[in-house]
């Protein structure tokens, strides 16, 4: 499948380019892994919908994150919510009107603590006073931006030297040794992965050189944004610590995975880097931030939802409905949700169980082509059974 972004572009915007994708298919993965069910055990259901890319244009993926579409290195798959164990549903935070629980805060300025320390917090009001205007400000008002950039070096006044020397830069998604090591770290250590089940291949296969080109465009504001896959690299006096996999789209900044060295597990870097994401979102102008697929029987997934406010993209009309409590008591109460038909039977005071969430499962489509399409069919199902454990990555 070819396609084009053909509408105008403001000066500075990433030239036109296509989108090349290769139709895969439809079929049910042999395993789930949120709540390990298998075709050896008690039936998995996760039926899903399978392409290849090997080009996307930012803002052709964009179109499909909007319509439930994600991708794990080349591999776009659609899940089938209402034919699936463990339904997926795609978020999105509004950056602009996000306010940071106090844990959250907390968790920034232990951060910020331990990078700039004691001795350096001392002589800095000392040398650089803020006025009593600033200071009751930072009493009032935690301004996210501000605070998540406060321990980087080039923002730090000096002298004094802070305790440690932290950087954060925005990199092409390109394999070094050096990622490697802190995703092998990762996953061995804090996903308790066995070795052999971790190699340079599978990094680079699923966190490196994705299909999306990279560009920019300059927003209403006349902000100029990053557009493709990045790897958002965390330093601490030198040494990689944290990475944060990031595709940048003209409307938002998806989170693809983040992963950490267990040193730095005590810091809760999984909350500093979604926090982090959303200051991207909010002060680069592209608003929405997307922590990818909710789960709502995963525990692990969880963390997800405290970051508010958020809104949950409906699987059948496409809309986005609040992620309320509300929301939330309907995930609790219902294997399926579709907010849209949900919405109609509180207007008609009635409730299809057949329509949400029966337990009949479609029959498979056989993928049309030959053989060889069969085969990429079972590939992909593979990879997504693979990439099931790594699906976003966890909170720390």
């Amino acid at each position: 499948m070819e396609t084009a972004d053909t509408s105008t572009q403001a000066p500075g915007e990433v030239a036109p380019h296509h989108s090349f994708l290769f139709p895969i298919g439809y079929s049910n993965s042999s395993e789930c892994g949120y709540c390990r069910r298998s075709r050896g055990g008690q039936s998995a259901k996760r039926y899903s919908y399978y392409a290849i890319a090997t080009s996307l244009t930012p803002a052709f993926y964009q179109k499909l994150v909007d319509r439930c579409w994600r991708r794990s290195g080349t591999l776009l798959y659609r899940p089938n919510p209402r034919h699936s164990c463990c339904p997926h549903y795609t978020l999105r935070l509004d950056s602009t009107q996000f306010k940071p629980t106090k844990d959250q805060r907390q968790a920034v300025n232990r951060f910020n603590r331990h990078i700039i320390g004691d001795t350096y917090a001392r002589e800095a009001a000392r040398l650089h006073p803020r006025s009593r205007a600033e200071v009751r400000r930072r009493h009032n008002v935690f301004d996210l931006v501000e605070r998540i950039h406060e321990p980087e070096t080039d923002v730090l006044k000096s002298p004094p030297a802070p305790d440690h020397v932290f950087t954060v830069t925005l990199e092409p998604d390109t394999f070094t040794e050096e990622k490697y090591d802190v995703f092998e770290n990762y996953q061995r250590i804090v996903h308790d992965e066995p070795p052999d089940k971790i190699s340079r291949n599978g990094f680079k296969r699923f966190l490196c050189n994705s299909p999306l080109s990279r560009g920019t465009m300059v927003g209403a504001g006349g902000k100029e944004r990053q557009l493709g896959s990045f790897h958002q690299c965390y330093r601490i006096d030198g040494k990689l610590v944290a990475v944060g996999v990031l595709d940048l789209l003209p409307d938002c900044v998806s989170a693809v995975y983040f992963l950490y060295h267990e040193s730095i597990h005590w810091l809760n870097p999984g909350k500093l880097g979604a926090l982090r994401e959303i200051a991207l979102a909010r002060e680069a102008g592209y608003r929405w931030w997307y922590p990818g697929y909710y789960v709502h029987n995963c525990a692990k997934m969880r963390y997800k939802i405290e970051y508010k406010p958020q809104y949950v993209l409906d699987p059948e009309d496409l809309r986005w409905y609040p992620l309320d409590k509300e929301a939330l008591a309907r995930f609790d109460s219902r294997h399926y949700v579709c907010f849209s038909r949900e919405q109609q039977a509180d207007e008609k005071g009635s409730y299809d169980e057949g329509i949400h969430g029966g337990t009949t499962e479609p029959p498979l489509p056989e993928v049309a082509g030959t053989n060889s399409n069969r085969t990429e069919t079972s590939k992909a199902r593979e990879n997504d059974e693979e990439e099931e454990e790594e699906d976003e990555g966890e909170e720390g």
